[in-house]
């Protein structure tokens, strides 16, 4: 868990029907903007990853301005190249299934929910967490640690680089 709260663990999630049971990781930041400012950054993640982008993006960076109907949401939308939307609540929260074919081999079944909670009129929450299948086999269970960790490293700088730039947008 990164900077996650006990509270927050035991919320009700979008992909928690889909993976019931499995081992899930949190990821959490604190951000001074209102809900629909930072729900609409969420909704760039169908664009660009917003982590490092000379990993996850392919060297080119992710987009600093708002792109053009990207919150215009419907299930089986493609995100962050490797991911669908398999579940929304519009301005709270966004699940996806990683479905790309090289992701799943490497991965397994990967769900994501982000989750938005407002907190003030312009302080709110960004939690997401990572609905983590079994692992089929040896190979994935030694190499789970190493995801998880990935995935800590990724994850925060993704949502901080989301809560920066929906402070941003609130000051303008």
């Amino acid at each position: 868990m990164w900077s996650t709260r006990q509270e927050e663990t035991g919320l009700a999630y979008g992909g928690d029907a889909l993976v019931p049971g499995r081992e899930a990781y949190y990821r959490a930041v604190d951000v001074h903007a209102a809900a629909p400012v930072v729900f609409r950054r969420l909704c760039q993640l169908r664009v660009a990853p917003y982590s490092y982008d000379w990993i996850d993006n392919r060297g080119r960076r992710s987009p600093r301005e708002l792109t053009p109907g990207v919150d215009e949401l419907a299930t089986g939308q493609r995100w962050m190249t490797i991911f669908d939307l398999v579940a929304f609540v519009p301005g709270e929260q966004l699940t996806f299934r990683i479905t790309e074919r090289r992701g799943r081999a490497m991965f397994g079944d990967i769900v994501v929910t982000y989750l938005l909670r407002e907190l003030g009129p312009r302080h709110c929450r960004i939690v997401a967490k990572l609905h983590m299948p079994e692992p089929r086999g040896p190979l994935e269970r030694a190499t789970r640690p190493l995801l998880a960790a990935g995935d800590l490293v990724m994850m925060r700088r993704q949502l901080l680089n989301l809560a920066g730039l929906a402070e941003r947008d609130q000051l303008r």
